[in-house]
């Protein structure tokens, strides 16, 4: 932690005044942001390897952002929620334009944790019954319906969770037992298997599976391609609507405007969030038609301060504006390439270097002992976080149980590709200054 006197003052007053909400602060005081770097008081440069939280695809402070906001604070940003304007319909048109057809309906929320308890309601509503599945690994959200769909932390504590939400063992390749017999990983037989328990807990009323695309919080595990298919499938036969959280893969991050295009698999609901608003507070969910018309007749109701809110529709056009105007998507496909290429030389250079996995720039390594045992090594993957840091890069790393430390990489969509390499390379620095 930094030791100038300015910032001991200044932690002392952080422990003095605010609630702890999670893990330690990073030990830096930050001043500003710019492009795919944050500054600390004493004007170091710090490069961005998270996106903020793993949200700004556009780097910090995009001169269209900034004027986006300018104008829409000066002239229309907040109304009563009973009220409409011009760039909510905007955005509706524009967002469903990007998606399949039959996604052609959005309600306009702030946060993802928001969009996601909204459509939970809307698929118990819709369907008529009430129960959840997410995978084990899930991270969906804070709030009591996201939170009970969430199921890689936070759980213990705070009394029962919303009744009827199951899990789905995460399709982790690296770790999951399910083995054919070259033993290479067999998830066809763990989902039918994973199923096979939800049905056997299942009280007769399955609603909806809720999952990403790919799992961030739970250590960017990534589903093997004709996943996402069957599971759909499987949803089908029971009755079930389809949830896919973009929250972190939508919006290009991927190298596909949005992760499910890879699979040719449309969900019933779609939530956006984070990449949607480019850092700023804006989740949209968009549903189709159908599901629309039988929630409204049964009287669904998500009735916000913020809902349809002017301000995070025009941030929202403007992502979209600049998404397709710099190509990012195609630039995060060709910059992912790049990434992975990197992070498969890491894993063949070191013994600590277990895995890799993601695409796009949403990538991730997986720390551990050795190759062989895939035994965790926290104390490796604190370390490198801090020798990157020191070295000027700031790493996000996700340690659960039973896995080792994954490095999640998200840089903005508009990092150059100085900066990106940059990054790949302190990291490689640091790994190598904490080994022995």
């Amino acid at each position: 932690m930094d030791t100038t006197s300015g910032d001991t003052a200044f932690w002392d007053e952080a422990d003095r005044l605010l609630i702890r909400y999670g893990t330690g602060f990073t030990p830096r005081v930050i001043e500003r942001a710019s492009g795919a770097h944050v500054f600390d008081r004493q004007g170091r440069a710090i490069l961005d390897f998270t996106s903020g939280q793993m949200s700004a695809i556009l780097g910090h402070a995009h001169p269209d952002i900034v004027a986006t906001v300018s104008a829409a604070v000066a002239s229309l940003d907040h109304l009563y929620s009973g009220m409409l304007s011009a760039p909510v319909l905007e955005l509706a048109d524009r967002l469903t334009a990007t998606l399949p057809a039959p996604l052609g309906k959005m309600l306009l929320l702030t946060t993802g944790a928001e969009a996601n308890e909204a459509a939970i309601k809307m698929a118990k509503l819709a369907t008529g019954r009430y129960e959840i599945v997410s995978f084990d690994r899930s991270w969906h959200g804070m709030t009591q319906g996201a939170a009970s769909a969430t199921f890689s932390a936070g759980r213990r504590g705070y009394g029962p969770p919303t009744p009827g939400n199951l899990a789905l063992p995460a399709p982790n390749a690296y770790r999951s037992p399910f083995r054919s017999a070259d033993g290479s990983y067999d998830w066809e037989t763990e989902l039918a298997y994973g199923f096979a328990l939800v049905d056997q807990q299942s009280a007769g009323s399955l609603a909806a599976c809720l999952i990403e695309p790919i799992l961030s919080s739970g250590g960017i595990i990534e589903p093997p391609p004709g996943y996402l298919r069957r599971l759909k499938e499987m949803c089908d036969e029971r009755g079930m609507l389809l949830i896919l959280d973009e929250a972190q893969t939508g919006l290009g991050r991927t190298g596909e405007m949005y992760a499910f295009e890879r699979d040719g698999v449309t969900p019933d609901i779609l939530t956006l969030s984070k990449t949607l608003g480019a850092g700023l507070p804006v989740a949209a969910v968009i549903t189709t038609a159908q599901i629309e018309q039988v929630c409204h007749d049964r009287g669904f109701l998500f009735y916000t301060t913020h809902v349809s809110d002017p301000l995070a529709a025009a941030v929202a056009v403007t992502v979209l504006d600049v998404i397709e105007r710099e190509n990012l998507v195609e630039r995060a496909a060709e910059l992912g390439e790049q990434l992975n290429g990197r992070l498969l030389a890491l894993r063949d250079g070191y013994e600590v270097v277990g895995d890799v996995r993601g695409r796009g720039l949403l990538q991730g390594i997986e720390l551990v002992r050795d190759k062989k045992s895939k035994e965790p090594a926290d104390e490796l993957g604190a370390a490198v976080t801090s020798a990157c840091l020191e070295r000027g890069l700031h790493m996000n790393i996700v340690q659960l149980p039973g896995m080792g430390g994954i490095f999640r990489i998200a840089p903005p969509l508009t990092i150059s590709d100085d900066d990106l390499h940059a990054g790949v390379d302190i990291l490689e620095a640091a790994l190598k200054g904490v080994l022995p």
